[in-house]
């Protein structure tokens, strides 16, 4: 894709990041939230697009900014037409509370290319590129483990399947241990967990179980980027939802088994900035009067994950921004 979509997708992550810092640990997860929220899109609408939010902070009578079907950005004719995917604050707990492993997200991609989802659950299997073609939600938690460790040429107890620690879940996580796997409690955000599925050495060769919709798509950008797989499948709860459902995707049956080219169907660019450190990334550090702040830039061009790490001046007109350096840094998995 353009440099310029890269360029903003960084840049976006990165000052919600920043933003979503200063509220780290102090129990107010509204704020946090809040601060992300407005230094992305502060953020997006001087970015040279012609955007439009189709994972967003909820409908327009709900959210403020960042809604589904802004129009965002101040490109003219000829800058390019783009989806936009964002979570500003994934783990708006892990920040309030100063847990481990808060990130700012966000997915680009050509205009019309993008599942626009809505805020309900989603049912997900989600694996890393050596088990593509080999995990399917039609088949059983056992099945799914079983299949996969014998395209990975390992016995069942040599996989680790992550799943959102969830009372819904407490039935799948009994079969999964039932089938000889190990299970990898997340408090939250799968969409990290669905890239260290990716991630060699990491421990986790699968993700499964419920979580957002919103979620769901950009995961899938991830793992679209990094040569994963993933099928999924929309939840709704009532009629209500499952009409709005239809009306976003377009889907004439919402809950039929979608798999990541009904996602994402075409190229797309993935940013995630850590806020707080542990899990994916580190997160931002003060350094004297910079900070600094690490980003995982991922692109369906090149398959390759690219780690950034930026320092920002708090006091420019005294000391100019850092470059972004293009190297591996302190606690990086060492490859995808």
């Amino acid at each position: 894709m353009h440099l310029s979509v890269t360029h903003a997708a960084v840049r976006a992550a990165q000052q919600a990041a920043l933003a979503s810092s200063e509220w780290i640990g102090k129990g107010e997860q509204k704020n946090a939230d809040a601060a992300a929220v407005k230094a992305m899109r502060a953020t997006l609408s001087q970015a040279p697009l012609q955007g439009r939010v189709v994972i967003g902070e909820g409908e327009r009578d709900q959210a403020p900014m960042l809604f589904i079907g802004e129009k965002i950005g101040h490109g003219g004719p000829e800058a390019p037409s783009v989806d936009i995917a964002v979570d500003p604050l994934e783990g708006t707990g892990l920040c309030a509370n100063d847990a481990a492993g808060a990130l700012t997200l966000i997915a680009l991609a050509p205009a019309g290319t993008l599942l626009h989802a809505p805020d309900v659950y989603m049912d997900k299997v989600m694996v890393g590129p050596g088990g593509k073609g080999t995990v399917a939600l039609d088949q059983s938690p056992e099945e799914n483990v079983t299949c996969l460790a014998k395209r990975l040429g390992q016995p069942p107890s040599a996989l680790t399947v992550a799943i959102l620690e969830r009372e819904r879940h407490d039935d799948l996580i009994a079969r999964v241990r039932g089938a000889g796997a190990r299970v990898r409690l997340i408090a939250d955000g799968d969409v990290a967990a669905a890239i260290l599925a990716c991630v060699s050495g990491s421990g986790i060769h699968m993700v499964l179980g419920s979580g957002g919709a919103p979620e769901g798509v950009l995961a899938a950008c991830a793992l679209k980027c990094l040569g994963g797989d993933m099928q999924a499948r929309l939840l709704p709860k009532n009629d209500a939802q499952r009409q709005r459902c239809s009306r976003l995707t377009g889907l004439e049956d919402p809950t039929r088994t979608l798999r990541l080219e009904d996602l994402v169907r075409q190229e797309a660019v993935f940013a995630a900035t850590g806020v707080n450190s542990g899990g994916l990334l580190p997160g931002v550090a003060r350094q004297g009067d910079h900070d600094v702040m690490h980003t995982l830039l991922l692109s369906t061009a090149d398959h390759q994950a690219q780690w950034l790490c930026c320092q920002h001046a708090r006091n420019p007109a005294v000391s100019p921004t850092g470059a972004w350096l293009r190297s591996p840094f302190g606690a990086a998995p060492s490859s995808f």
